[in-house]
Formats: structure tokens, sequence, C-alpha cells
């Protein structure tokens, strides 16, 4: 893209998602996503979830060209770096230990998802004509212009990797799990897919629960009672508590982001002597269902990869859906089916020399991540995989 055709695009920050037209919004980041939705951006900002007292200071980012919206990015002004799932706790350690300020930060992602796709919503024309010096740029002058001091642009889906692969700026990876349906019709296919070990122990496990005097119960959109989202809501803040913090999510956002977009939200409920047990709240798009949120009060065996996992399988599988995006870590999701995908976040880091330190970092860190994944998918529990 010539330089005389950037002099007319411009990048700035809205400060709420309500400065924003919903049609630009909806026109750029489409309906599909549920994380890229404009009302959940809404249900975040209503229910107080993203604000400057939580240090998610809304900083939404808007691409002008002759005045015209055409782009935009959830963006934040931080504070600290509590859910995010990309973390970088040891660079601010390092730069409060040389008496240096890391944040505040401009952050680039969806709050509290460590869900991989569309970040920088750019009409398909601006796409094609941008390079990845001019974006790391335009970034780059915007964070000094807002005082912060890094920019951090995290789980990308591969079309805006394009835009990003820059050999001169900080590319991180990451390793997650997840369940992909290579053709099954339900979850028996699944099963006789899998090593008669691990197909076995799944079996029993399932079994386990069932013997516990365990059953399911599904909820869909706006079947989903307020007296199910009340419990559902007392076990996800169990969670948090049993760790000793503060939920991210607080019950209005739940309703809110029920009552505004039903048709991606479903629970399965764990049922015991007719009282609800434990349950887990899932995000359908239109190819993948995103596994977010669980929790329960007592703890019985095996029941969280039953609720999250196997009921998360069955639900995918009825929905029509492909994919299943359980988010971060968790190994035991490996020997359950889940294959390991590498994740990506991009950063810009104003401080010359912390930025060659980091720099050296996210190289040997990358060795060590393309390490993990080739052993995980070594280990996938697959027939393909046995050696008998």
């Amino acid at each position: 893209m010539p330089e005389s055709a950037l002099s007319d695009l411009t990048l700035e920050t809205c400060t709420s998602i309500a400065d924003i037209d919903r049609n630009d919004w909806r026109r750029l980041a489409g309906l599909s996503n549920p994380f890229l939705r404009y009302e959940f951006f809404q249900a975040l900002e209503t229910s107080k979830c993203t604000t400057e007292v939580t240090g998610w200071a809304p900083s939404h980012l808007v691409f002008r060209k002759a005045g015209r919206v055409v782009g935009i990015a959830p963006a934040f002004l931080k504070n600290h770096s509590m859910g995010e799932y990309v973390f970088d706790w040891a660079w601010a350690d390092a730069y409060q230990r040389h008496g240096l300020d890391y944040y505040p930060k401009l952050l680039i992602a969806i709050p509290f998802t460590p869900s991989a796709g569309p970040r920088l919503l750019l009409e398909p024309e601006l796409r094609q004509q941008l390079t990845p010096e001019q974006i790391h740029g335009l970034l780059d002058t915007l964070t000094e212009k807002l005082g912060a001091h890094s920019w951090h642009l995290l789980f990308p889906d591969s079309n805006d990797q394009k835009l990003l692969q820059h050999d001169h700026e900080l590319h991180r990876l990451g390793c997650q799990f997840h369940w992909h349906n290579h053709g099954y019709q339900n979850f028996e296919d699944f099963l006789a897919a899998l090593n008669s070990r691990k197909r076995k122990s799944i079996r029993k496990e399932r079994r386990q629960v069932a013997e516990q005097g365990i059953s399911f119960a599904r909820f869909h959109g706006r079947d989903i009672s307020d007296h199910v989202l009340s419990a559902f809501y007392v076990f996800y803040q169990a969670t948090y508590l049993k760790r000793g913090q503060r939920p991210y999510l607080n019950k209005q956002f739940f309703e809110w982001l029920l009552e505004q977009l039903p048709e991606h939200v479903h629970i399965v409920m764990a049922v015991r002597e007719g009282e609800m047990i434990a349950g887990a709240l899932f995000l359908a798009g239109e190819d993948t269902l995103y596994g977010r949120y669980w929790g329960c009060l007592d703890e019985y065996n095996h029941l969280h990869f039953e609720t999250c996992y196997y009921q998360g399988i069955e639900l995918a599988m009825d929905l029509g859906l492909s994919h299943i995006d359980a988010g971060a870590q968790g190994e035991h999701k490996l020997v359950r089916g889940f294959e390991p995908v590498i994740t990506h976040s991009w950063h810009g880091i104003r401080h010359p020399g912390f930025r060659e330190a980091i720099e050296n970092f996210t190289h040997e860190e990358a060795e060590h991540v393309l390490g993990y994944f080739e052993d995980a998918k070594s280990v996938l529990p697959f027939r393909q995989q046995e050696q008998d």
C-alpha cells in the first residue's frame, strides 16, 4: 500500500462500545462468533465487568479512511495482566525491579477468553492493501499516543496472522487442546476411533458418573430459566472462590448475555436426586462450540470430565458443530481425544532494552512450545497411534 494511500487512514480509540455504530460493528464483525458480537461487549460494559475500576477500560480501535469506518478491533487499556491467558507477569516484574512502569498497556483481545478468532476486523480491501509493517506502525503510534508502554494482540486467527507476520516484532506461541469431529455421527463413533485402552477408560469414567446417581439436562437459549441460570452462577462462582479469587463475571453479565444473544447460549446441568449439583455454560458459533464456564459445589468422581468434555462432545455433534474450543491449559484433555493446537500472540514493546530481552525469551519459549506440541501429538489416543 503506497504511503499516499495511507494518508487518509487514521486509527483512534473509543472508550465505550456505545461510541461505535452498531451497524458498522456488525458489518465488520459479522454475527456468527459470539465473542465478536456487539451485544457481547455491551454485556461486559453494562454489567461493569470491563471498566477502568476493574482494570479493563474499553479502548476499542477504530480505523477510518476518509472519515469512514473501515475497521475495528476490541481493545482495552489495562493496569494489570489478569484474565488474559497469555502470561506476562514476569515481564511486569522485571520492569518493576528496574523502577519502570509496565502498565498501562493496550490489549487487543476478548476479555477472559483464551479462544482464537478474528481480532482485526477490517474491510477486505483494506486488509489486502495493508502490510505487516504498516499495521505494527499504526499500533506503535497509537500506543505512544495513549501513554501506554506496550501493545498486545492475543489469539488472532490465521487471517490476522498473515497481517501480523513481521520478523522484527515479538511473536509468542502457546498450546491448547481442541476436539475435532473427524466424521463422527455420535459418541460411539468417536470412541471407536480411540485405541482400546482409552476407549475402555472413557466408558469406565462415564459409567462411574452414572453409578453416583448423576444424570444430565440441557437448557438452550430462552428456555434457560432464572432458576437454572442462578444455579449455574453459584457453581461458576465456586470455581474461583475455591482458589481464593473473585470471579471475573457477575450474574448481570450472564443475564444480559442470555437476553441479547440467546441463540448462542447452552447450559449443561448435572442432576442428582432432583438437585442440580454442577453446570457448564457453552457458547455456540458457526462451526465451533466454546466451553467457557463451569463449576460445582461438591466433588464427584469424573464429574468435570463428563460435564465439560463428554457432554460437550455430544452437544457439539447434536448441534452439527465440528470443533470444540475448551479454553486454555488442561493436559488431561489430550487423553480424552482433544488434539494439540498452536495459539499465537503479538506484542509491541516500546522500551528498547526490554524489547531485546523479551525477544530472546520469545524465541526460546517458542522452541519449547513447538517441542511440547510435537510430543503431545505423539501420544494422541487414536487408533492409528497404536503399535500393536
